[in-house]
């Protein structure tokens, strides 16, 4: 209610920049459709992907349930929630886990987008300080009350409450999937509308706010002009001490992003639908005059190219040439170990699945740790190693030199890479198990093509992980050159624009745009160094990068035509279960990514019996359900794996044969030795090499003869004998260690 007399002029400046931006897009959405009709009717050129593509990964499921512990600030208490993470990646906290069987309101609500994960204290005082209007306190002080030395992680919004305090088992960070690219109109449409409207600004670069859905992307672009304004006009009215000054900010800047939230979706579900409205007639127009649309564009570049590309190639040979190795050679290293990992992590799954699965009852097992293998790319905590290769990116000088503001876009970038190249290779894996499982008769032919499919899918995952880092690269240098050079030639050549908008004919108008075309010009200044460079990167054999020569053409002629079909569901195909199971039930029994579930009347999180306050949850004896668990919570992420692997010890046979080896694929052809993943296992510390060797599996030159696959063995000493923990050894391999190098 105090925010009042601040409604009119922040609904009014809300309303000019929505409006402006909403202008942008209807010109971006005609470029769009018509770039999307081309591609329709020219095709796609450059390599085709080998890997089969799931359309909807996480159906039905979701990504975590368990309990956690949230600071309440209003009675500043710990209260035990249940937690639910769905295939969104929010946050929703119930009171407990029966409220969420029975379907009851959540507590809490947190889209988790544009969020920050601080695990200490002192990152989340510097965000809140940096935030108040005026000279922001440095003092040890914050709003949230109780010992902050216990608090596990919290979450930081930009714009929006609540900020959380949490104590958990574990964190583990996820890439956000950002806006979705199924879309080939309205998601360039509206990206490219935001860059030109930064630009229009003269605001290049990445922008670490492009997160979220297109309401949260715009409300953060109206927060981004808003938040100076608010400042001088709440600042000097702040009253208090330091704490309750930061509270007040805080609520005030989240009502003030509630309110442009609900004008930004209601602004941009009109323009989307004006723009809809208006798509069959322009569609109809760009495949009637699709030829003269081009004729007219290419009129247009060519004169553009004479007045702009002189200028550009003195900027790229000056400023821009010198540096492209460098960043490249920054980009390749932790993006190619990071790929690596995955390659790694999916052949160590699928091998320790193989040799359980036979050692432990052949297709019945099978369907099993089918059901978890599905959704491996989805593991937060087992894709960790993979995603924490990129947090080796350094920039540093370059950063500075080309005016890139942080590297946690290409981080992003590269993690849902790397979770897509995972998902896309289990998924082939499945595809193709699933159409041999017919065929198969007893436990040794199942071992045989367990491994005769893993080294097609592997194969196939080589050539893809290839072509995907190949086209990263390329990508990220032009998102941190073109910036660059926009701003160099913007003082000489944006302010005679103008003149060439009379070439374009009015009919033609929707489809083709003068700032387009001028970054398009820009663009090829220097792409054609960029090119270079990357395919000189894929000669050197440490970043495993086929040379563009190779081509993979209908290695699987039928392999495509399998992944048209249903989604394959091994629990209810195989379970022998004709009859669905009551909605209440299938909530209860929820299919999950990760298996940690802590009932209400377990033990607590760690360290987290001495944070209840009276009326929470009494705890139970840890012994019996979560043996081994330290009595504090772990300082390091090294001592948090080392307790979940602990704690996984009583979670079932099934939870320890599914993680319980660690046979490691050798390294990919000519790529650095792999580091051993660090993600956490439900078994004890892994053999040294000498302990185990990993069988190798390397892609097999044309025409070479690999040996007959054979079957992991169970070792003397199996799992679970004596009360031990000893980890089966695969005794056979598919071929010798040195491996062969494929020459392209």
């Amino acid at each position: 209610p105090c925010l009042t007399w601040l409604c009119c002029p922040i609904a009014e400046k809300t309303g000019k920049v929505l409006g402006e931006f909403c202008q942008c897009y209807k010109e971006q959405f005609g470029v769009a459709l018509f770039n999307s009709v081309r591609y329709e009717i020219e095709g796609a050129g450059g390599p085709q992907p080998q890997l089969l593509h799931r359309k909807v990964p996480l159906e039905d499921h979701v990504i975590y349930s368990g309990n956690i512990f949230q600071y309440i600030e209003e009675n500043k208490k710990w209260r035990n929630r249940f937690c639910v993470v769905p295939h969104n990646y929010g946050l929703v906290l119930y009171e407990n886990k029966l409220a969420y069987e029975r379907e009851l309101p959540p507590r809490v609500l947190v889209n988790s987008a544009g969020y920050k994960v601080l695990t200490s204290v002192e990152q989340y005082l510097e965000l809140v300080n940096n935030s108040l209007p005026g000279e922001g306190p440095r003092a040890a002080w914050g709003p949230l009350g109780g010992n902050h030395t216990e608090v596990g992680w919290g979450c930081w919004g930009c714009w929006a409450a609540p900020h959380c305090q949490f104590q958990a088992a574990h964190c583990a960070r996820v890439p956000s999937a950002g806006i979705s690219e199924d879309s080939r109109v309205e998601a360039p449409a509206f990206t490219d509308a935001i860059r030109m409207y930064r630009q229009s600004r003269e605001q290049y670069g990445t922008w670490d706010m492009l997160c979220g859905n297109e309401t949260q992307v715009l409300s953060n672009l109206v927060m981004e002009e808003l938040l100076p304004e608010l400042r001088n006009a709440i600042g000097p009215r702040l009253k208090g001490k330091a704490p309750e000054r930061q509270r007040t900010w805080i609520q005030v800047s989240d009502a003030v992003y509630r309110m442009v939230y609900e004008l930004a979706k209601a602004q941009y579900d009109a323009a989307v639908a004006r723009c809809e409205q208006e798509r069959p007639q322009l569609e109809s127009t760009i495949r009637t005059d699709m030829d003269q649309i081009i004729t007219s564009k290419e009129h247009l570049a060519s004169k553009i190219r004479a007045f702009v590309l002189p200028k550009a190639e003195v900027c790229v040979r000056n400023h821009v040439q010198p540096y492209i190795s460098s960043i490249l050679e920054a980009l390749m290293t932790p993006t190619s170990q990071g790929f690596a990992e995955v390659r790694e992590v999916f052949f160590k799954e699928v091998t320790d699945m193989n040799m359980n699965v036979v050692n432990e009852g052949g297709l019945e097992k099978l369907v099993e740790y089918m059901e978890k293998l599905s959704h491996l790319a989805f593991h937060p905590v087992k894709m960790q190693s993979c995603y924490e290769k990129m947090d080796q990116l350094k920039l540093e000088g370059l950063q500075q030199r080309f005016d890139v503001s942080s590297t946690s876009v290409f981080k992003q970038r590269a993690q849902i890479h790397m979770r897509q190249q995972m998902d896309d290779a289990v998924y082939t894996f499945e595809t193709l198990l699933h159409q041999e499982l017919g065929k198969l008769q007893g436990k040794d032919d199942l071992c045989k093509s367990i491994q005769r499919i893993l080294e097609r899918v592997l194969k196939k995952f080589d050539y893809d992980s290839s072509t995907v880092r190949k086209k990263f690269f390329r990508e990220a240098l032009l998102q941190i050159t073109i910036p660059f050079l926009l701003k160099k030639l913007a003082p000489t050549c944006k302010g005679e624009l103008a003149k060439f908008q009379e070439l374009i004919f009015e009919d033609f108008a929707s489809f083709i745009l003068v700032e387009n075309t001028y970054e398009e010009v820009v663009l090829q200044s220097v792409m054609k160094d960029i090119m270079q460079a990357v395919k000189e990167a894929a000669v050197q054999r440490k970043h495993n990068l086929y040379r563009d020569s190779m081509v993979m053409h209908n290695s699987d002629p039928n392999l495509h035509l399998l992944g048209e079909g249903l989604p394959i569901d091994w629990s209810e195909e195989y379970s022998g279960q004709p009859e669905a199971e009551p909605a209440a039930e299938r909530r209860r029994r929820a299919k999950q990514v990760v298996s940690v579930i802590q009932d209400d009347e377990g033990a607590l999180p760690y360290g987290a019996e001495a944070l209840l306050q009276p009326g929470s949850p009494e705890p139970q004896e840890p012994e019996e359900a979560h043996p081994g668990l330290p009595a504090s919570p772990p300082d390091s992420v090294k001592e948090i794996r080392e307790a979940l692997a602990q704690e996984s010890l009583g979670d079932g046979a099934e939870e320890r044969l599914m993680n319980g080896t660690d046979a490691s694929a050798s390294p990919v052809p000519g790529a650095d030795p792999p580091a051993v993943s660090s993600v956490p296992h439900a078994t004890a510390a892994p053999p040294s090499p000498r302990e185990a060797k990993a069988p190798h599996v390397t892609p097999a030159p044309p025409g070479a003869q690999s040996p007959p696959p054979a079957c992991p063995q169970r070792s003397d000493n199996e799992q679970g004998e004596h009360g031990e923990r000893s980890l089966p050894q695969p005794r056979g391999t598919t071929e010798s260690g040195e491996g062969v190098q494929t020459e392209f």
